[in-house]
């Protein structure tokens, strides 16, 4: 009998069998003993004056998880478990308050808009509204790259993960079309092109919905405990005006930084006309799915009225497409992101509320103003906001960072005497277009650079350059429009 991590040869029905050195499947040594440290040392310190001993334990467990996902020695949801854990045997939280997360209608937006976007991809309506885009706008590259931004654009309502979406639907298609042309440009320039400008566009889409990523109902809810409400519309109409024009300006100047060496491109309608014609006339389950895609569209719009909140009216989606058998209930065990999504995001939620609660945020909001107490609100909220936008340098996703300080910058800039709903409004956004700095900065980011188009130092570079137009057309046109709207 052979027992763990021996190497030596064992005699097996007349084969001599070498089993193979057992390897350590478990957590990453270096980053957890980082991530404990961290931990450790936070709980280790004495309380600051103004906070109670468990608000400042929750503070240590709550940069544990963060620092967990920053370093990764654990997936997210075992992360989170074992911060839940320690916050509960230590008594810092009882285990009712760290799952009362789960039952946020935020949450569950975000839950039940996977199966959303389930039904939109199972049926194949999602990769036909690409492939009608391309043909129609793919007549030249710039064309090309507005329309498949612009198909993004119109799915984007209904499929809140960024991975799904982006790097489901629209990486494949546009990694096709960049590899027909490096026969043309072996200079491989009009790919490179395709596949940053659409990264970018996807990180602009990312941020004008209300269910567009699945940090921006996590926004709403924390605006709703500052008093604000944030509805399905009012996200869109404050979004729209700013979105619509990133998403004009920036292939445009991507143009200029990474010229595409062909500015025709033939060869996108030819191919889109032919996945059209392989994929036939449109099924029944595709007409489902679109009249549904129209109904739950009108109720976020229009439900208020209704009374009918966001969250009911994904689920009354959800209802519709399981009875019509557009998917069943094991497309829906399936999607493990959803379930996944649900524990992880719920639990981070409890803490972030739990801090809130205990008076933490408040705390480090009165910290933060003292620093810049002598400055106007406009230069102090410009240098948070900033602030708030770079740090995402640290992070390797949207919602672990917008769940770590997105409450403690609002309260903070409210303190100072920045307007609430445009503080809440341009935290929110920048928390989806910090998305497109970095190689890792966001769930398709990954996915796009690993296509080998564009290397590592130009995509830095590209996202800098990116970050800095963002924020000036999100503050300056997006101000202007704010004005007008008098959301401040």
């Amino acid at each position: 009998m052979t027992t763990f991590n021996k190497t030596a040869s064992v005699q097996e029905k007349g084969h001599i069998v070498v089993p193979e050195k057992a390897q350590w499947r478990g957590a990453k040594p270096i980053p957890f003993l980082i991530t404990a440290l961290v931990g450790a040392g936070i709980w280790a310190i004495p309380v600051p004056a103004g906070l109670t001993p468990q608000a400042w334990h929750l503070f240590a467990i709550f940069l544990f998880i963060i620092t967990g996902l920053v370093t990764r020695p654990l997936p997210v949801a075992p992360m989170v478990l074992m911060g839940s854990l320690i916050a509960i045997t230590t008594h810092t939280l009882t285990f009712k308050e760290i799952s009362i997360g789960l039952s946020s209608p935020s949450i569950w937006l975000i839950f039940v808009s996977f199966f959303l976007a389930q039904g939109l991809i199972k049926t194949g309506l999602a990769m036909r509204a690409s492939y009608i885009f391309v043909r129609s706008f793919g007549h030249r590259i710039i064309g090309l790259v507005y329309g498949i931004i612009l198909s993004e654009l119109i799915l984007a309502p209904f499929i809140p993960s960024l991975v799904a979406r982006a790097g489901g639907i629209i990486f494949p298609i546009v990694l096709a079309l960049a590899k027909t042309y490096d026969e043309q440009d072996k200079t491989l320039s009009t790919g490179r092109f395709l596949i940053i400008a659409t990264f970018q566009g996807s990180v602009i889409v990312s941020a004008m919905f209300l269910t567009s990523m699945a940090a921006n109902p996590i926004a709403a809810e924390i605006a709703s405990e500052f008093g604000i409400t944030l509805t399905w519309g009012k996200w869109f109409l404050a979004s729209s005006v700013p979105g619509i024009a990133s998403i004009l300006i920036i292939p445009m100047l991507l143009k200029k930084i990474i010229p595409p060496k062909l500015s025709h491109s033939p060869e996108a309608p030819v191919m889109a006309s032919d996945k059209l014609k392989e994929m036939g006339k449109m099924t029944l389950d595709e007409k489902l799915m679109l009249g549904i895609f129209f109904v739950v569209l009108n109720l976020w719009l229009f439900g208020a009225y209704l009374k009918i909140s966001n969250t009911t009216a994904a689920l009354l989606g959800v209802m519709f497409l399981l009875f019509c058998g557009v998917i069943n209930w094991k497309d829906c065990l399936k999607e493990h992101t959803a379930w996944d999504t649900l524990f992880w995001l719920g639990t981070l939620v409890a803490i972030g509320t739990a801090l809130k609660n205990l008076g933490f945020f408040t705390w480090f909001s009165m910290n933060i103003v003292s620093f810049i107490s002598s400055m106007t609100w406009h230069w102090a909220f410009l240098i948070m906001i900033v602030l708030y936008f770079y740090s995402h340098y640290f992070f390797a996703s949207n919602t672990a960072h917008l769940t770590a300080m997105y409450s403690a910058f609002l309260a903070a800039a409210i303190q100072i005497g920045a307007p609430p709903l445009l503080t809440v409004l341009i935290l929110a956004f920048f928390s989806s277009l910090f998305g497109g700095l970095t190689h890792y900065s966001c769930g398709p980011a990954p996915i796009f650079f690993s296509s080998g188009y564009v290397s590592l130092k130009k995509w830095w570079q590209i996202g800098l350059i990116m970050s800095i137009c963002n924020i000036l057309v999100w503050l300056v046109v997006g101000g202007l429009w704010w004005k007008i709207l008098k959301f401040w």
